[in-house]
C-alpha cells in the first residue's frame, strides 16, 4: 500500500490510542521517582495531580474494582494515622472510597493507568516490565 499524506499505519494508529495517565500528588517523592523514570525512558504520559484536580468518584470506584481498595488506600501515611479510630474501623470498599475522595493524600501513589489497566505504586523493575 503506498504511503500518502494523512495515511497512518494501523500499528502507529494503535500505539497513538494508548493513553498513559499518571495520578498522584506533584510534590510526593515517589511521584518524582515515577515521573523521572517515565521521562528518562521517553514515555509520554499525562500527569493528573489529584490534590489539585479532585478525582471523579466513578473513576476511583473503577480503580477499586480493578485492584481492590486495600491496594489503593495508603495506611502508612500521616493522613491515615491522624484519622479518628471510628473512621479507620470497619472498612469496606464504599467507606474506603469515601475516605480517599475526602482525603486524596490517602490514595497510594502513583496510580498509573495504561490502556485501561491500573498499576499502583512505583517500582522501576515493574515499570520496565509494563513498558517492555
Amino acid at each position: 500500500m503506498p504511503l500518502y499524506a494523512g495515511w497512518i499505519s494501523p500499528t502507529i494508529r494503535r500505539l497513538e490510542m494508548i493513553l498513559i495517565e499518571l495520578f498522584g500528588i506533584a510534590n510526593c517523592d515517589t511521584m518524582k521517582k515515577a515521573r523521572n523514570w517515565l521521562d528518562t525512558e521517553g514515555v509520554s504520559y499525562c500527569f493528573n495531580d489529584y490534590r489539585k484536580n479532585r478525582l471523579d468518584s466513578s473513576m476511583l470506584a473503577a480503580w477499586v474494582e480493578q485492584v481492590g481498595w486495600q491496594c489503593l488506600l495508603n495506611t502508612r501515611g500521616t493522613t491515615w494515622r491522624k484519622l479518628p479510630e471510628e473512621d479507620r474501623a470497619n472498612l469496606n470498599a464504599e467507606k474506603a472510597i469515601s475516605l480517599m475522595l475526602a482525603q486524596p493524600a490517602m490514595i497510594r501513589r502513583p496510580v498509573l493507568v495504561r490502556d485501561g489497566n491500573v498499576d499502583v505504586g512505583f517500582s522501576a523493575v515493574r515499570y520496565k516490565q509494563i513498558f517492555a
